[in-house]
């Protein structure tokens, strides 16, 4: 959500196709877990391999499912629109409700990046976390039932420490440690039955509501004056190590704006709302994964477009009441309007993110539009590596111990370089990466800590001059 709803409605802002597109709805009779539906018969696809008896190591780029790929390369892109704004200026700034950029150029800029952008693709991302948890979990099942569950504890364990490094060290708006925790929750969930799920869900939904109506009774005034006081201090803060300071300055700065919003009870219960709304999403990708939806895409193609439609009449409307009234109520402070604010914004990031996922996965269905999301697939193969170079490259542009550009790239700048960061950069690095390994770097180093040995990472000869030519 925007910074300046912070205080009001308690949430915070915010992360090469080896396989064939169509391939996407084969049966993989291991993607299935206790308590989902039972795997699909035989066919002479999977008959041809048997089960493995012990899972040996990370499966390999032929078992991905490509669609899942692409939709996770849109949603880099997505993610580093939207974190331009916290990689370039202090996440407490607009506290009061005023705007950093008072240009047209930029307060429309700005307007239409979070009508569009904010929260739609950090959402993506937690779905497909949700969907991958069901196909990785169930395929570590399917092989090795005994070590399944914690094995996977140590692969979140591993990605916690990736987070915390980045969180502590290098930036403060990560997301990765809130998959961690998630995922453990996914874990104790994944025998429940869809029904407590879809309870589950419908408590997301009305968290909004009911946070809102408690801050309006809990809430006064001198208490809003004080968090507004409080984030311009953070804001000084910020800008003085983030903008001036050295690198050790900043990861220190990073150390303590972490500490503090885990430690601050109304920063907390913020935070908590960004909690649930990563949850929605994340279940929604766990019942389309338990269920197998995935490799029914054929088969649902009339559904999806009607939902398809649904979705994004219902995510322009809830968009434009959110952005037409969050502007004209952003004034600090709980109120019953805001409580509305806060549904529609939650509202428009479900329906928009809904029409953009399945707006993807219509397009891989068509052979000529299979050639031209290649790239953004390639780019999706490597979500940890590419995430994580987003907050290297920006960082070292704003912050002071880098270029120093930080308070000086307005919305529409920040729109226009994020778009050149990825296409300029990101997708053609992970293009020529991937005619050569068969993992990103991160990605790489992440299996072999999760297996406890080496996955063999050059591709052969064979595979790699298929690489090149899928990719041409």
């Amino acid at each position: 959500m925007p910074r300046h709803y912070r205080l009001a409605c308690g949430n915070v802002p915010g992360v090469i196709t080896a396989r064939p597109i169509a391939d996407a709805a084969t049966p993989v009779p291991s993607e299935q877990l206790s308590g989902f539906e039972p795997p699909p018969p035989p066919t002479m696809d999977n008959a041809s391999n048997p089960p493995v008896a012990r899972l040996s190591g990370p499966i390999s780029s032929a078992e991905r499912i490509a669609t899942i790929d692409i939709v996770r390369g849109f949603a880099l892109l997505g993610i580093l629109i939207m974190n331009m704004p916290g990689f370039s200026t202090s996440f407490f700034a607009e506290a009061d409700g005023s705007h950093l950029w008072t240009d047209k150029l930029n307060q429309y800029a700005e307007l239409g990046r979070d009508m569009l952008f904010s929260g739609k693709f950090n959402s993506m991302f937690s779905l497909l976390f949700g969907l991958g948890f069901t196909i990785q979990l169930g395929r570590m099942m399917a092989r090795d039932p005994e070590n399944a569950v914690g094995l996977y504890c140590r692969r979140l364990a591993v990605l916690m420490v990736f987070a915390l490094g980045h969180v502590l060290i290098f930036w403060g708006g990560d997301v990765l440690h809130l998959y961690t925790v998630l995922g453990v929750g996914l874990l104790l969930l994944r025998r429940a039955s869809n029904r407590t799920i879809y309870f589950l869900l419908a408590g997301c939904l009305v968290y909004p509501a009911i946070s809102g109506t408690l801050r309006i009774l809990v809430m006064t005034p001198e208490m809003v004056q004080h968090q507004v006081a409080e984030a311009k201090v953070w804001e000084a803060s910020n800008n003085l190590a983030y903008g001036h300071g050295s690198f050790l300055q900043a990861a220190r700065e990073h150390t303590r704006e972490f500490i503090y919003i885990y430690t601050t009870p109304l920063e907390l219960w913020g935070y908590l709302g960004f909690y649930v709304q990563m949850t929605t999403t994340m279940l929604l990708g766990f019942l389309i994964g338990r269920n197998g939806w995935v490799r029914r895409i054929p088969e649902l193609l009339p559904r999806i477009r009607r939902l398809q439609w649904t979705a994004l009449a219902v995510g322009v409307v809830c968009a434009v009441t959110f952005g037409v009234l969050g502007e004209m109520h952003r004034t600090p402070g709980p109120s019953p309007i805001k409580i509305l604010i806060s549904f529609a914004y939650v509202a428009c990031r479900l329906g928009l993110m809904i029409f953009y996922v399945l707006t993807l996965v219509r397009l891989a269905q068509v052979p000529a539009w299979q050639k031209r999301l290649a790239p953004m697939a390639a780019a999706g193969r490597m979500p940890l590596t590419n995430y994580l170079a987003q907050t290297l490259m920006a960082t070292t542009l704003f912050y002071g111990w880098g270029f120093g550009w930080w308070g000086q790239v307005g919305p529409a700048a920040g729109l226009l370089l994020a778009f050149a960061i990825f296409f300029l950069i990101q997708v053609p690095l992970s293009i020529w990466w991937l005619r050569r390994y068969e993992y990103g770097p991160l990605e790489y180093l992440w299996r072999t800590l999760t297996y406890g040995r080496r996955p063999e990472l050059r591709l052969s000869p064979a595979l790699s001059s298929g690489a090149r030519q899928e990719s041409t």
